[in-house]
């Protein structure tokens, strides 16, 4: 089930990031700005942020076999249509469907990892899909390279596209949830069940509300958290081969072969930190603390994305770059466990997943729209390099002070006006 997770994942980011890698040659062909590439390598996050809060609620109600199919098989079509764009306004079009579609894929995820294993695996499970991320975000770069070389930027959609209704047939074979599945025995079921923790009992027709989520710091916390690292991770999938490019002077096969090296760093720093994680719990360690120690740590080593700008080795810039990926990876695959942390019920995993994950893609819309405008005003990446490690600070402060204890939010009633 989570190899389901991570592979549908993986698609995902190949079909986001590979505007990313297009756009030198789309900007070329179709005699776009830098503000204007930087609007359209935006808009998918205009709607896959603000969709996020519907999708974890759908998600909750119709179970994640139905929701994932849906969404993969609407952001394909969509990823496939890009290719019939003639301008500006229609690519933005194509990029702001592709956001609906994709907005319940990481809420989906949690959901799966919630229902198929116990709290002290799934920070490592987590780590798996989230690692689909990095796996799509480095495929994209040599995949769709060579499809654009070969047959131009158009076919890239196209084939690219391609790849979810595959995996929707497998999907729809494969996924039940544990109860409903054939193959799981009891003893496995009481397994999964074995450490769950429940928030205290509230009596009789009391219960969180979604909209109760946001009256809990704990919440917020998450949300900046999620936001600042964000704000890092989506340089790599939407202006870093520009930067390649721009800034490095690589060629297109240059950008494929190396610009792969940050993203499959990532892919283990991801795999560590869920082990890391997981082993603390393991061990017994306090659940909030398991989780701060690699969600801080991993946010602070991040920064280094900021000193890139101070080497003029390609080979230091592209090492620094690494760390800044891999150290982002080591801190998501707990930021994707806490929504099955402090989730009060099974029935509010998907919705608090929508809402960290609605915040985190708002810095989609930021950098991709700060990069753009300070190219065309310095003609460089140091102000946005530098940013961007400033974030990653802010986001580690955010899950050390901000973010209290992590456990289970209880019901907290209103008080009377």
């Amino acid at each position: 089930m989570v190899f389901m997770a991570f592979s549908a994942t993986a698609i995902n980011y190949i079909d986001r990031a590979n505007l990313g890698v297009a756009a030198p040659y789309i900007a070329k062909d179709l005699n776009l700005s830098p503000e204007a590439t930087g609007a359209l390598l935006g808009a998918f996050f205009w709607t896959y942020a603000a969709f996020q809060l519907p999708s974890g609620w759908f998600i909750d109600k119709v179970g994640a076999r139905i929701a994932y199919a849906v969404a993969v098989v609407w952001w394909s079509l969509f990823t496939a249509a890009t290719a019939l764009s003639r301008g500006f306004g229609s690519l933005f079009g194509m990029r702001l469907l592709l956001g609906i579609g994709e907005a319940p894929a990481y809420p989906t995820n949690a959901k799966i990892v919630a229902e198929w294993f116990p709290r002290r695996e799934r920070a490592f499970a987590t780590s798996i899909f989230d690692s689909g991320n990095r796996v799509g975000t480095a495929l994209s770069l040599p995949i769709v390279s060579a499809i654009i070389a070969q047959f131009g930027w158009r076919a890239s959609f196209v084939i690219t596209g391609l790849l979810g209704f595959v995996w929707t047939f497998f999907w729809l074979k494969i996924y039940r949830p544990p109860a409903e599945h054939p193959s799981v025995t009891a003893e496995e079921k009481a397994y999964i069940e074995s450490d769950r923790l429940q928030s205290k009992p509230v009596a009789e027709g009391e219960t969180v509300r979604w909209r109760d989520l946001f009256r809990y710091r704990t919440i917020w916390g998450m949300m900046l958290g999620f936001f600042c690292l964000n704000f890092v991770i989506y340089f790599f999938s939407t202006w870093f081969p520009t930067y390649l490019i721009k800034a490095r002077g690589f060629d297109l096969k240059q950008m494929g072969l190396v610009g792969m090296i940050p993203a499959l760093v990532a892919v283990f720093g991801g795999y560590l930190g869920g082990y890391v994680s997981d082993r603390l719990v393991r061990s017994g360690m306090r659940l909030s603390l398991a989780r701060k120690i690699p969600l801080v740590g991993g946010m602070f080593l991040s920064s280094s994305i900021g000193l890139a700008v101070l080497v003029e080795s390609t080979t230091a810039a592209i090492a620094l770059m690494s760390l800044s990926y891999a150290s982002l990876s080591f801190a998501a695959a707990s930021i994707w466990a806490l929504p099955a942390d402090v989730a009060p019920t099974k029935d509010h995993v998907g919705s608090i997943g929508g809402i960290q994950n609605f915040a985190s893609n708002l810095a989609g819309v930021c950098i991709t729209t700060f990069v753009g405008v300070m190219l065309a005003r310095t003609g460089g990446f140091v102000v946005p390099l530098v940013v961007a490690g400033g974030f990653s600070l802010l986001g580690a402060f955010s899950y050390l002070v901000i973010v209290p204890e992590i456990k289970p939010l209880e019901y907290r009633p209103r008080k009377a006006s």
